[in-house]
């Protein structure tokens, strides 16, 4: 038997009827039955599923006394055509949405770093051109959004995948990586000194991650491979309620992404010291289900997302 060309159903003229009546049949399991459903005579649906099994050179149905039963390629070919009707239908409610103008839901996860500029540029474009969309964003970690993607409660995420992290079924499309800066308040005394070392700061107070965090490590290595010890004097949090009054009030360092640290810079919340830190987090992306079919307005924020991420400054 030939190898089938991918096209083979556009050089077939495969008919929507043709798989209705797959359907139909994988339902009654009685050609008259499945004909009377759609409203054909029983020669009509015989000679399309006839020429369906020419086209494919297969049996697609076990002719038997009592009515019909698919073989492994009839179960093959109505499996899709499930999947093709449903797609159609698909289709026909997102050009009702396009022309309605973009109403609808769409659900977006991120981390911290895109929430603070990328995602915000992009529901800016989104909404100049879809004021009716409704967009919910959930801010988690990644592991949490990770798990909330793959039980379909969002449409698509902006974050990173861990080698741990079950992956199969997802696309990731990498975006940008996301290396970290020391901060301090305005004016701290280590804003203006040149030529600033990690000897310089491995001393000083800090508020860093968590033990057991990724940036927490990082930091940690980044000071043990200079032949430094880690900082001791540190108060635990990533909490900005807590870790920008507590900058602002002492001489304390923080470590963070550089993308966060620019926001707050930009409000006079605090300075990035001008030290290149060799650290950096993983790089983070869009990741999305790989069978899960976007919807014209998920699509529009997700295109929106790419623009803005092409607009990062390195």
């Amino acid at each position: 038997m030939d190898t089938l060309n991918p096209n083979w159903f556009l050089r077939a003229r495969l008919k929507t009827r043709q798989l209705l009546l797959l359907i139909a049949l994988d339902e009654h399991r009685n050609i008259h039955r499945a004909a009377e459903a759609l409203h054909m005579t029983q020669p009509a649906a015989s000679k399309q599923i006839k020429d369906l099994e020419e086209m494919l050179d297969v049996r697609l149905f076990e002719r038997l006394p009592r009515g019909m039963e698919p073989t492994i390629y009839g179960e093959t070919m109505i499996r899709h055509a499930r999947m093709a009707l449903t797609s159609l239908s698909l289709a026909h409610d997102d050009v009702v949405a396009l022309k309605a103008g973009l109403v609808g839901q769409v659900e977006v996860g991120v981390i911290m770093t895109p929430a603070m500029s990328l995602l915000p540029k992009a529901i800016a474009r989104v909404k100049e051109h879809a004021p009716l969309l409704r967009i919910g964003v959930k801010l988690e970690p990644s592991n949490v959004l990770l798990d909330m993607l793959q039980r379909g409660n969002l449409d698509f995420m902006i974050g990173r995948i861990l080698e741990r992290d079950g992956t199969s079924g997802l696309i990731y499309e990498e975006l940008t990586e996301e290396p970290a800066c020391a901060v301090g308040r305005p004016g701290h005394p280590l804003m203006g000194v040149e030529n600033l070392q990690l000897s310089d700061i491995a001393g000083q107070p800090w508020i860093l991650p968590p033990p057991g965090s990724i940036l927490r490590h990082r930091c940690d290595m980044m000071f043990r491979r200079a032949g430094l010890e880690p900082p001791s004097n540190v108060v635990d949090t990533t909490a900005m309620l807590l870790v920008a009054p507590l900058l602002q009030q002492t001489d304390f360092l923080h470590v963070m992404p550089l993308e966060v640290a620019r926001y707050y810079a930009d409000l006079n919340i605090l300075s990035i010291l001008p030290i290149d830190l060799p650290c950096k987090m993983d790089a983070f992306g869009i990741i999305r289900q790989q069978d899960h079919l976007l919807s014209p307005g998920a699509d529009l924020l997700l295109r929106a997302v790419r623009t803005a991420a092409k607009e990062i400054p390195a």
